[in-house]
């Protein structure tokens, strides 16, 4: 069993080390790494924690920090499994149509855990109901990436790719909302948003935005085909590992230099998925998915990566499960003797480290198990 589409390599000898331990690595610094890095930057008050603290929140609207790259790398991630599952499947036998059906499947499933995962189980007024969520967007930009995928050859994914992000570019360059210029992209003023205040039913995030809202998942399925892309250099025989590492770090550098230019004309902003923070995070991650790929797969030092792997097999599982486990609750329950020989501030660090530790232990728990959360 899985934990989400990019799990799929668990059914397969072509199983990536690296891929789960990537995804366990994007996933260890929502769980509450952030906040250990948080408290040590109040406590210590030592610059490169101050920088790393800082580099884990998001900016207000314009303008780039890391922990932005955390929601489209595990976007990014379920495509780079998509030619070893969906496009196994095809090997094998499968036909488009049963595919088909189970891409969208997974895609209306991931949907509804996000709806949940917002408003837990409470029946609501549907005016109170937010229904654009992160697992709802990985769940769109992915079916509609692999429905790319199964009705498309290469070189049509890679026109797909750049047709959504240039045409998103020219949708929101010349439209705007109503009393706004053309080309306005505030909050108030762009056409993305605008258009998720008039379609989507229920309430946005920022009343008059949602940061997940359903027009901006448009350039978010250009992120999904970027990792499928990636999992088909990956799966080629005719390129050695090398290569392949090689392949994915210069694209990533030639797509960090095209994100600054284009970031002149369409700034980088994770609200609005722009073209530009597309190429950012999309070069950012395969610079990633190399490093991993590389140190993991090719050179074989995974031992240093097993804590991550455990993450990453049970990613889903962790990422809703403070919906109905009290983490808190359970971190005292067992640590909070250990707080008794720190003094504030650093109370509230060992707390923090507690805190990760306790979900990382549940994983492991799961991990020896084989009990994973699919999707």
């Amino acid at each position: 069993m899985t934990a989400n589409p990019a799990d799929d390599f668990q059914k397969t000898p072509t199983r990536l080390y690296s891929l789960d331990a990537l995804r366990g690595f994007d996933m260890f610094w929502i769980m509450g790494a952030e906040e250990i890095f948080h408290a040590l930057a109040d406590a210590t008050k030592w610059g490169p924690f101050v920088a790393i603290s800082n580099q884990l929140t998001h900016p207000a609207w314009n303008g780039f920090h890391l922990y932005d790259l955390i929601f489209p790398l595990f976007l990014f991630m379920a495509g780079v499994s998509t030619p070893f599952s969906v496009g196994r499947d095809l090997e094998k036998g499968k036909s488009r149509q049963q595919l088909l059906f189970r891409v969208i499947k997974r895609g209306l499933i991931l949907m509804l855990l996000g709806i949940i995962y917002n408003n837990g189980l409470n029946i609501k007024p549907i005016a109170e109901i937010r229904f654009a969520s992160v697992l709802g967007r990985i769940g769109l930009a992915y079916m509609f990436a692999n429905i790319i995928y199964l009705y498309s050859v290469e070189k049509w994914q890679i026109f797909w790719f750049w047709a959504l992000i240039i045409g998103y570019w020219l949708l929101l360059k010349f439209t705007s909302a109503p009393g706004f210029p053309a080309g306005d992209l505030t909050m108030q003023g762009n056409f993305a948003s605008y258009m998720d205040r008039t379609i989507l039913p229920g309430r946005l995030y920022l009343k008059i935005h949602d940061p997940e809202g359903l027009f901006s998942t448009i350039p978010a399925i250009s992120t999904g085909l970027l990792g499928i892309l990636t999992g088909i250099t990956l799966k080629k025989t005719t390129l050695t590992q090398v290569q392949k590492t090689l392949r994915m770090a210069i694209v990533g550098i030639i797509f960090l230099v095209l994100a600054q230019l284009w970031n002149l004309d369409f700034p980088i902003n994770k609200n609005l998925w722009t073209s530009s923070f597309v190429l950012n995070v999309g070069g950012l991650s395969l610079l990633l998915m190399a490093l991993f790929y590389y140190v993991i797969d090719v050179l074989g030092h995974q031992k240093w990566a097993f804590f991550f792997k455990v993450i990453g097999m049970n990613s889903i599982l962790i990422y809703i499960s403070g919906r109905f486990i009290d983490w808190e609750y359970a971190t005292k329950g067992f640590f909070n003797w250990l707080l008794y020989f720190f003094n504030d501030p650093y109370k509230l660090v060992v707390g923090a480290i507690c805190f990760v530790f306790i979900k990382w232990l549940f994983l492991y728990f799961m991990y020896k198990k084989k009990v994973f959360l699919r999707v």
